[in-house]
């Protein structure tokens, strides 16, 4: 059971992490960090805070309450010299500092990679960009909408016979987010164990969806085209598709396998497709995909879902209802597994969200702080690196923090 435990210390507890990136990628790399135990320093504009404040649901900045929770809230100017400064004093007690500005924009406020190594050689500095530090896109701007489109994932979803769709959420930036957290460890275990020095990571938007689409490259290469866009189908088995119950409900099937596909057509009373040779093997049905759905759909079409189910279940086949989130929060599975939790929330009182991922039997993550107030760290922070509560003072009134 995840809980509330300010005073927890996790496997990650005597990191310390500079997180100077905005909106999704940087967030999510860091947030694998803080749940279990890393001190994340979120470094926000002292007039605006981070972007991800503003994408709100009825007024309620829902992103920014997910992605920064158990971290803390610096607020610092970076346009000014002086917090130049404090970041660079900061960045000397930091093990990783995380960014996700324009390629050459760090350079250009003084904190150059070879800058930061040299007031801290064992410092991991992840570098965010659409497009990575080098090459001809270097410089262009890269939110996670140009990438998807880009890297051939856009051109992948939907269906044929309409305009490639983009997802409508900022999956780029979650993977790379994941990428990065992996990356900013493996390099901090280099440190910490082999006794190497710090480096810097790129980290692109592009690389990592273009990476989860797996052998697209290889197929074009061995088939000469690219994949069509199929719908909820699937290039590579059959069947598999989303169906429409008498209820006007949806359900998910999935038979990947020869076996799970044999299932299938026993259950729909249809063993002598088992034999036929438009059926017998999975690259058959991939090649005769339509007939096989519009078989299978027709069967599911004169059903509730409730009985489609029922039947599928007894026969032990992957198929689900297809759930919204009305769904998913009242499913019992959901409910005792604890996949979502309901976390103290300053404003709400709770706000439920995803738990820690993954589980750790013996060094579990766990929730410390809610996700903070622009700056609301700033003076314990700043005060531990010999900042006097006058200098603050005189910091904050001049807009430096």
């Amino acid at each position: 059971m995840l809980s509330f435990d300010p005073t927890h210390t996790g496997p990650l507890d005597g990191l310390r992490i500079i997180d100077l990136s905005r909106l999704v990628c940087g967030n999510m790399l860091t947030l694998q960090l803080a749940d279990f135990g890393a001190e994340v320093i979120k470094i926000e504009n002292p007039a605006k805070g981070d972007p991800l404040r503003l994408w709100q649901d009825d007024g309620v900045p829902c992103h920014w309450k997910v992605y920064a929770r158990n971290k803390k809230s610096l607020s610092l100017n970076l346009r000014e010299p002086e917090a130049i400064d404090i970041l660079l004093r900061l960045a000397e007690t930091a093990h990783a500092l995380v960014e996700g500005f324009r390629p050459g924009r760090l350079e250009e406020m003084g904190l150059a990679p070879e800058t930061l190594l040299a007031r801290n050689p064992g410092l991991v500095i992840t570098r965010i960009s659409g497009f990575g530090q080098t090459g001809p896109y270097r410089d262009r701007p890269g939110f996670g909408s140009v990438v998807e489109a880009l890297s051939g994932f856009a051109a992948r979803n939907g269906f044929g016979d309409r305009p490639p769709v983009l997802p409508p959420l900022a999956l780029a930036d979650m993977v790379a987010g994941l990428y990065g957290a992996s990356a900013t460890m493996v390099a901090l275990r280099e440190v910490e164990v082999k006794g190497g020095r710090g480096q810097v990571i790129d980290l692109s938007l592009l690389e990592p969806i273009l990476s989860v689409l797996g052998p697209e490259a290889l197929s074009y290469k061995v088939t000469g085209q690219p994949k069509p866009r199929l719908g909820s189908g699937s290039n590579t088995s059959s069947p598999r598709n989303v169906y429409t119950t008498r209820d006007g409900k949806f359900v998910a099937l999935s038979a990947s396998i020869q076996s799970m596909a044999e299932r299938v057509f026993r259950v729909i009373g249809r063993s002598d497709m088992i034999d036929d040779p438009r059926f017998r093997t999975n690259p058959d049905r991939v090649r005769h995909r339509e007939e096989v759905d519009e078989i299978v759909g027709a069967w599911i079409a004169e059903r509730d879902q409730e009985e489609v189910l029922r039947v599928f279940g007894e026969a032990e086949i992957t198929l689900s209802a297809v759930y919204d989130v009305t769904d998913t929060v009242t499913d019992p599975h959901v409910i005792e597994r604890e996949v979502l939790v309901d976390l103290p929330d300053t404003d709400l009182g709770t706000a439920p969200m995803h738990n820690i991922i993954p589980r750790l039997s013996d060094t579990p993550g766990t929730f410390r702080l809610p996700a903070p107030e622009l700056g609301e760290h700033t003076d314990a922070l700043l005060a531990a690196i010999g900042i006097g509560p006058a200098d603050l003072a005189d910091l904050r009134q001049r807009g430096v923090i």
